[in-house]
């Protein structure tokens, strides 16, 4: 990371990064990579990798796994029907709004076919639920909040929903429910909680990134702030690339990234809104001190794991300045900044997870702090 002239936010980002918490309970740091201790709740745990003899748990209840229970599905039904119920589209091409359609359409086949697939991803999805209940910083979770892509279609919510009554009937007390805000938004939102209150006072908004296994979002959180209050923070511009269909390499990734960001400064400064010198990243895996993927960045474009790799350090000096700054850039697991977004919602509640439903299944587990 470039240092700024005259100890700008850069550099009190290096200095946090380097006196990260060792422990859940130490206090909440300033601006660092993938923190457990952030301003309004301690990130008990995140990324977990819960395996069986098949492989990794949660890939049972992923976006990917919808697909392939549906797949399986409709060659079963199209065997025994000798007709295609879907057509000639494949089964990856078929957009979430065509399948709620096909769901409340009128050809019963069709819409069983994906009755069928909602039910039994929803016996997976109470699988997974009860494998995470079962670890240690899970415990004594009250809610369980459902995003990623998934989470916005109506066959989506209706595998949540039925995931519940499965789980009540085994007398587990839990609410899953879906994310408030909109799953392309929640992650961008989610990022005004990384920051502590005095980084963002005196300005409008702060620039946020949330990168998954087949889409890139860049945007412009307004905050919307009062007293400290970042509930009414809402995105004001996005930019969106599907990068999965393009299949660019690692360094092509994080150019078309900083040209996405730099595109929305330029925007944002144009119409006069006072940016903080500051940028939060949600990303898939598991991270250290220095903003380096430890594991669990598999799904993203080219290698994020070896070769040295550091998104911060890759992204630095590619960003036009604020206020004479290089944006300080802090970034984290992209469940835990969507899970973030849920802060201003659980006044009442202690202890929350969040399970993302997209290429993979993302998770984590909050606590909300005692000085809150």
């Amino acid at each position: 990371m470039h240092e700024d002239d005259g100890g700008g936010p850069s550099d009190v980002l290096a200095a946090a990064s380097a006196a990260k918490e060792a422990s859940p309970t130490a206090p909440a740091a300033v601006l660092g990579h993938g923190s457990r201790a952030l301003p309004a709740v301690t990130v008990d745990t995140y990324n977990e990798e819960l395996r069986d003899e098949e492989g990794f748990v949660g890939d049972r209840a992923s976006g990917r796994a919808f697909r392939a229970i549906l797949d399986d599905w409709r060659e079963r039904v199209s065997a025994s029907l000798d007709e295609d119920p879907f057509g000639d589209t494949p089964t990856n091409e078929i957009c979430k709004p065509k399948l709620d359609k096909l769901l409340g359409g009128a050809d019963p086949v069709a819409a069983g076919l994906v009755h069928t697939a909602i039910e039994e991803f929803a016996q997976e999805l109470a699988t997974v639920v009860r494998r995470f209940l079962r670890l240690e910083g899970w415990r004594e979770t009250e809610q369980i909040v459902i995003g990623g892509g998934l989470s916005s279609s109506h066959f989506g919510q209706l595998a949540m929903g039925r995931a519940q009554v499965i789980l009540a009937a085994e007398n587990i007390s839990i609410e899953l429910r879906q994310i408030a805000n909109h799953p392309d938004e929640a992650g961008l939102i989610g990022a005004v909680q990384l920051a502590p209150s005095w980084v963002l006072a005196g300005h409008d908004a702060i620039i946020a990134v949330d990168i998954g296994g087949t889409n890139m979002r860049a945007g412009i959180v307004e905050l919307r702030m009062k007293k400290g209050d970042v509930s009414k923070a809402a995105v004001w511009k996005k930019q969106h690339w599907r990068h999965r269909d393009d299949e660019p390499t690692r360094d092509e990734a994080v150019a078309r990234l900083a040209e996405m960001v730099s595109a929305l400064i330029d925007k944002a400064l144009a119409e006069k809104i006072r940016l903080a010198p500051f940028m939060g990243i949600g990303c898939p895996g598991l991270f250290d001190d220095r903003g380096a993927i430890v594991n669990g960045g598999q799904n993203l474009p080219g290698n994020w794991q070896e070769d040295g790799f550091n998104l911060v350090t890759a992204l630095s000096g590619r960003l036009p300045r604020i206020e004479g700054h290089e944006p300080a850039i802090v970034v984290h697991n992209d469940a835990v900044v969507q899970g973030l977004s849920e802060v201003p919602n659980m006044r009442d509640v202690s202890r929350w997870g969040v399970l993302t439903i997209g290429t993979g299944l993302g998770n984590a587990r909050f606590s909300k702090r005692a000085c809150d």
